[in-house]
Formats: C-alpha cells, structure tokens, sequence
C-alpha cells in the first residue's frame, strides 16, 4: 500500500451500516392501538377485515418512523426541515406572524416548501443551530396542503430561529387534507441544533422554510428533500439552479 501524501486525508476506519428506523415517542400510542384492535379481530376471526387491520397497522408504524439523520456542519448552511417533495419556490412576503422588527421584515423573501405525502417521515427539524424566538400557532382550515393558499388558509405554526450572528430563519408547518394535528417539540427561547428534530405533523402536510435576502436555494422543482441531510441554501450564496427531470 502507497504511503499518504501529507496532504492526504486517510478515510475513516469505521463503516455505517443500516438500521431500522425506530418508532418516535407520539406515535407509540397509535401503533399499540391499532395492533391491539388487530389482535381483537384475529381472535374474532374476522377473516377479510383483520389482515386489513395488519396493514394499517404496519402502516401506522411506519408514519411515525424516526431514522437517524446525519446533518452537514457549516455556519451558513440552512438544512432542509422536512422529507418530501419541493413542490414550491416563490418570492413572497413573509407570514404576518414572523414580520415586526425582531422578525424577518416587511421585504419579499424567497419561500421553499417541501410537500410531505402520507408515505414521507413526518418529523420535522431545525434548519439551523440559533435560539427559538418565536412559535406562534395559527388555527384554519384543513385543505390540500400542495396549493399555494394553504399557506394563508389551512391550520399552520410558525418557527422563527436566530443564529448566534444574528441570522433568522422562518419555517412554518402546514396541515393538510388529513393532518389533524401539529406538534412542536420545543418552547420559545429554547436552543436548537441544525437537524435537530424540533415538531411533528400528522398526517401529510407541508413546511415552508423562508430565506434571508440575498440567498437562492440549493434546491430545484420536483426534487426530493431529506430532513436534517438536504442543503436547502447557503446564505450570501444567490446563484440560481437548473436541472431537468429525468
């Protein structure tokens, strides 16, 4: 075996290997339910209807699945907060909830949202290491959350986090069609990690995460992004992206 250069980096020695995702905390309740009403209509013999229950079952479990995720470090890197599909990109003004001085501003700001199907993880992360500033709970109502007015009409909660320089950043849940709840795991003025799991939705949904000016996103239509691993933007970095689906 050559020698290293010493500008070599030698590869680490150890290897990741896969696990199975682990069941998150609030969704334990629900997967022992339905797997008990299982258990009852096998017992019952409810030939059709209990292996139907198996699936949902599964399902269930499946939902509040809760993978490890490994997130990039980087001052300026501003880390995607949900699984699913950017279904939107967009220059809008900021929710009247995250505006004032000690918000994001009265400017236009680029607005990335990330669409969650029934199939994707739910839980949601801080898309940078600051401060929790503000959570602010809106009530609505419960239409499709991939239209662009969900984002004024629909159930939602809002996340403004600053950064030690001062940086914030804008992240809103959205409720969807089924989505009858959300969750936020952390209180104002509680500190946070990029990647660190900070909410939940049940049962499909969207977040918006709002950029500072002067800042494009890393990211295109129609590409699929990973909670706590996807690089939505790099603050200050404003060079727009193309791609083609393929």
């Amino acid at each position: 075996m050559p020698a290293l250069d010493k500008h070599d980096t030698p590869l680490p020695a150890t290897t990741v290997k896969w696990r199975f995702p682990s069941v998150h905390p609030e969704g334990r309740k629900y997967v022992v339910g339905a797997a008990a009403i299982t258990f009852f209509a096998f017992l019952l013999h409810v030939h059709v209807l209990d292996w139907v229950l198996v699936g949902i079952t599964i399902w269930i479990a499946t939902f509040f699945r809760d993978p490890v995720r490994t997130t990039p470090f980087g001052d300026k890197l501003i880390i995607a907060p949900a699984d699913g599909l950017v279904t939107m990109i967009a220059r809008v003004p900021p929710p009247p909830e995250l505006r004032a001085d000690d918000g994001l501003g009265e400017t236009e700001c680029t607005r990335v949202s990330i669409f969650m199907s029934v199939f994707d993880v739910h839980i949601n992360r801080s898309p940078i290491t600051g401060r929790v500033r503000r959570i602010a709970y809106v009530p609505g109502k419960f239409v499709n959350a991939d239209l662009d007015k969900a984002s004024e009409d629909n159930e939602r909660q809002h996340f403004l986090i600053e950064g030690a320089d001062g940086l914030r950043i804008g992240m809103t849940q959205i409720a969807g069609l089924i989505a009858r709840r959300i969750l936020a795991f952390v209180r104002e003025g509680d500190d946070v990690e990029a990647g660190q799991r900070i909410g939940l939705i049940r049962f499909g949904s969207r977040v918006d995460v709002y950029l500072p000016a002067g800042t494009a996103p890393k990211v295109l239509l129609g590409q699929r992004a990973i909670a706590g691993e996807t690089v939505l933007a790099e603050v200050g970095v404003d060079a727009t992206l193309t791609g083609v689906s393929q």
